[in-house]
């Protein structure tokens, strides 16, 4: 048993709240097809990092702008597999408001899509590929997550499934919880702990009204 006592919780969304791993890989596949690009290549930097910089990487001869917009659409009509993680409904209910937020590489439009569709509140706080032009690995993302929140980022907790959300979250002097949803335990060995199911946390206010996590 492990607790964190922070001001915030900072939830990554794909893998994390939702579960839309098969979806994401569904549609790059699907994607890397069509482009005549070896499917595996890009599966396997494509989770956790935004869509427009993995375009720019496997293919840099395309308008990453305009095939962001296609792979856009489709992840939002693929709903075949989705749905909410076990446990994540609770969770954030375990949060009081203003105490929790989302920092997802995918875009605003396809953030509220999938956490509207299965009950999952849309926090004040949200930073998508939208609102940050370095995405994770770059502390960027959440430390605006931070700021937005009014909390230190050495006083926030990150929720991660990806390593490369997990390098953003320690280059923003934040404590990590890693779920094993999408990589196997150890490729999300920076974390400071792993665990398999949210339902291994839990959430208490202390007497100095701080989150009191608790992972079991």
């Amino acid at each position: 048993m492990i607790t964190f006592i922070c001001s915030a919780v900072l939830f990554d969304l794909d893998g994390v709240l939702v579960d839309s791993t098969r979806s994401v890989e569904r549609q790059w596949r699907i994607w890397a097809r069509e482009q005549g690009i070896d499917a595996e290549k890009v599966t396997a930097v494509a989770h956790g990092v935004r869509a427009v910089e993995v375009i720019r990487t496997v293919a840099p001869h395309l308008d990453a702008e305009a095939e962001l917009r296609k792979l856009e659409g489709r992840e939002a009509d693929d709903r075949d597999g989705v749905a909410a993680m076990p446990g994540a409904v609770e969770l954030v209910h375990a949060i009081p408001d203003g105490r929790w937020g989302v920092v997802t590489s995918g875009t605003r439009h396809l953030a509220s899509a999938r956490l509207r569709l299965f009950g999952i509140p849309v926090p004040r706080v949200m930073i998508t590929a939208d609102d940050v032009a370095n995405g994770k690995p770059h502390p960027a993302p959440y430390l605006k997550g931070a700021e937005l929140l009014g909390a230190s980022p050495a006083e926030c907790l990150v929720i991660e499934d990806a390593p490369a959300g997990i390098q953003s979250a320690n280059a923003s002097g934040m404590k990590v919880i890693a779920l094993t949803s999408t990589y196997p335990a150890a490729a999300l060995n920076e974390a400071d702990i792993v665990i398999s199911k949210l339902d291994r946390i839990q959430v208490a206010l202390d007497s100095a009204r701080m989150l009191k996590v608790t992972v079991g």
